[in-house]
């Protein structure tokens, strides 16, 4: 099978896999001058803080001409479940399992996110995939495991649970956020990053955790703002034209990026796990590569704002001064329309599959 021909979303899932992964090593340097719970809360305002300023500079340069399409009312719903379930309930259980867990199983344990939101993509959201995107995930989350393998395990069972539990408040963080991917990315992970490091550096100032100095506070600004900020409007865009699911098993490529990086920086020469892990994550992110969905498809009458081009999907009219550019974005209507061509779960092909 040959690979179709590049798509949006798959640069923008993997740079956000490349940054978070890289956020991991540099994150840990600072870990030494903040306590844990503190450090999350800055990482989260840093890109908070960074992208809302560049969404408020853009807004004032760019006046009316819109190149995004901002939240709205109906919006806000999938925001805050995805703020409440990815920015608030995921980091507090994970500090609450890391406390009673080895760093190898918890290691291990995180690699369940990239499944569990896979699982709910497909079998509660009805996102479509095949056997070969299956395989795909499961060969990346394998590499994932592998590169984490622990010397040995332990921990409770019930703080071990409670980690698992921030996978699955993040799985459900990606599903939901995926509902509003058709909004301004800069916009959405801004808000998050907002109000998840408000609530976290509450919580760290609560338990009587102390600031750090300003180099320090500084530094995990910039790491926040292109680890957690930057990456996540990337994986939004990324959502908005790959679905949860592919969006996800590429975004599981971020602990072999991190891992990869942590050697660069400490000069230490990778084991055979970590080539083993590589060779399984390849494959699996090649066989997303060259995944080819086709048939014939219906389209249901829509309406909706969003980014878009005068492709075959937009084919409207204009009722205000249009000055040609694009991409541009505007409330615009969708016709029935029935043809076939290579497509995926994007924001305009969520239709269902099976016979009839």
């Amino acid at each position: 099978m040959s690979a179709h021909v590049s798509r949006p979303g798959i640069v923008e899932a993997l740079a956000a896999a490349a940054l978070f992964g890289a956020s991991t090593p540099l994150a840990k340097l600072l870990v030494g001058s903040v306590s844990p719970v503190l450090l999350a809360g800055l990482l989260y305002l840093g890109s908070g803080i960074g992208l809302l300023a560049w969404f408020l500079l853009r807004r004032l340069r760019t006046g009316r001409t819109a190149h995004e399409a901002v939240l709205t009312r109906r919006d806000v719903p999938w925001l805050a479940g995805a703020i409440l379930a990815g920015g608030v309930v995921g980091p507090v259980l994970l500090m609450l399992g890391l406390t009673h867990t080895p760093a190898a199983s918890a290691s291990l344990l995180l690699n369940l996110e990239g499944v569990f939101t896979a699982a709910l993509a497909w079998f509660v959201f009805r996102e479509n995939f095949d056997r070969r995107i299956a395989l795909g995930m499961a060969a990346i989350v394998a590499g994932g495991v592998l590169l984490s393998w622990p010397g040995e395990t332990g921990g409770t069972s019930l703080w071990a649970l409670a980690i698992a539990g921030a996978c699955l408040a993040w799985a459900i963080d990606n599903n939901l956020t995926r509902k509003i991917a058709a909004g301004d990315p800069v916009q959405i992970a801004g808000l998050k990053g907002l109000v998840a490091g408000l609530i976290n550096t509450g919580i760290a100032l609560a338990l009587g955790h102390a600031f750090p100095g300003v180099a320090t506070v500084l530094a995990a600004g910039i790491v926040g703002v292109l680890g957690y900020g930057i990456s996540l409007a990337l994986f939004v865009l990324a959502l908005r034209h790959l679905g949860s699911a592919r969006t996800g098993a590429y975004f599981s490529t971020a602990p072999f990026i991190g891992a990869a990086l942590s050697f660069v920086l400490l000069r230490e020469t990778p084991g055979p796990l970590f080539w083993g892990a590589a060779g399984l994550m390849a494959a699996g992110v090649w066989l997303h590569l060259t995944e080819r969905h086709a048939h014939q498809h219906a389209h249901v009458p829509l309406a909706h704002n969003h980014a878009h081009v005068h492709d075959e999907h937009h084919r409207h009219e204009h009722i205000f001064p249009w000055d040609g550019h694009e991409p541009h974005a505007h409330f615009h209507e969708h016709a029935p329309l029935v043809h076939s061509h290579p497509h995926y779960p994007d924001i305009h092909h969520r239709h269902r599959h099976g016979r009839g």
